[in-house]
């Protein structure tokens, strides 16, 4: 270690007259308080939580299930913010998903931060009323042993798993679709059989429509179909089909779509149905299109499809 570090100046060898020294070396007149070093600033913080509240799980999960980077600016991830549920977004066969706000309020020099999220949270088996077909799950398999039996024997384990399983699918399915830019909400996080993802608004606070609920214009429909096929292609680029795609599973947010719902995504190799299912896709969403005036020829699209495939 330098000798510097040791060094004594003979000139502040006295320090009686530390006062003047001050004023000398800093030009400032007034006396030092040493207290000024030790002032610490508090904010109180109100712990009491609403019935629809809690503190935010962001901190509480594996940086595995945190949403991939590089992660908009929106998202809030202080440890100091609270989750308002604020509703039902929609309630399905197999999960419910729900409004929920995510915001910290000002402390100190940091402004209050806040952003909407919906919250996907899938039901256990026992509390189904509809389960996915083994059809879209061949291929997959269970690492932990324990697990698949548990599954098997439909043991109140096994039904949390399997619930599980369907949310880790489709953080899964988003963190890659998103990093390849399909057009998909932001994971925010996984937890459990919870997921949380961007809220997709349609710009006046409401949740924006599903395809089939509008009407759009020739030329924005155009511009739709345009942003569904770069979709599906950069779906089968990374070698997989949607799996239940329809005018149902795609938001119109304005001028943007998005594709939702994607627990189910199926290798179009792997799966022995896989080409069936990117048919079926192909089937559907051209179906929507052309009964709106836009004439689309789904073996052409499936061909198109193809190519980015093999």
């Amino acid at each position: 270690m330098s000798s510097d570090v040791f060094r004594t100046d003979s000139e502040f060898s006295d320090l009686s007259d530390l006062d003047s020294r001050w004023a000398e070396l800093t030009g400032d007149e007034s006396q030092p308080d040493p207290a000024d070093a030790f002032v610490f600033q508090f904010h109180a913080v109100d712990e009491k939580l609403g019935p629809d509240q809690r503190w935010s799980t962001w901190l509480d999960v594996e940086r595995g299930s945190r949403g991939p980077d590089p992660r908009p600016d929106w998202v809030v991830t202080e440890q100091a913010a609270i989750d308002t549920e604020l509703g039902v977004l929609k309630t399905g066969k197999e999960a419910d998903v729900f409004l929920v706000e995510r915001a910290v309020e000002a402390i100190g020099d940091n402004p209050a931060r806040s952003s909407l999220l919906a919250a996907k949270r899938y039901r256990t088996e026992e509390h189904r009323s509809f389960h996915r077909s083994t059809s879209y799950v061949e291929g997959r398999r269970t690492r932990n042993s324990r697990d698949s039996r548990a599954m098997a024997k439909k043991t109140a384990h096994g039904r949390s798993v399997a619930a599980g399983h369907w949310a880790y699918a489709e953080w899964d399915a988003l963190c890659r679709l998103w990093k390849a830019g399909v057009p998909v909400p932001y994971p925010v996080q996984v937890d459990g059989t919870e997921l949380l993802m961007e809220f997709i608004d349609d710009g006046e606070g409401g949740a924006a429509p599903r395809l089939a609920q509008v009407r759009p214009p020739k030329d924005l429909l155009g511009q739709y179909f345009e942003q569904l096929r770069h979709g599906m292609r950069e779906l089968a680029r990374a070698g997989l089909a949607h799996g239940d795609l329809s005018p149902y599973n795609v938001l119109a947010q304005s001028e943007r779509i998005v594709m939702i719902d994607l627990p189910q995504v199926v290798d179009i190799v792997g799966n022995p149905k896989g080409m069936d299912f990117l048919l079926r896709d192909c089937h559907n969403m051209a179906a929507w299109f052309t009964n709106r005036g836009l004439e689309i020829d789904e073996q052409e699209l499936f061909a198109d499809l193809l190519t980015m495939v093999f």
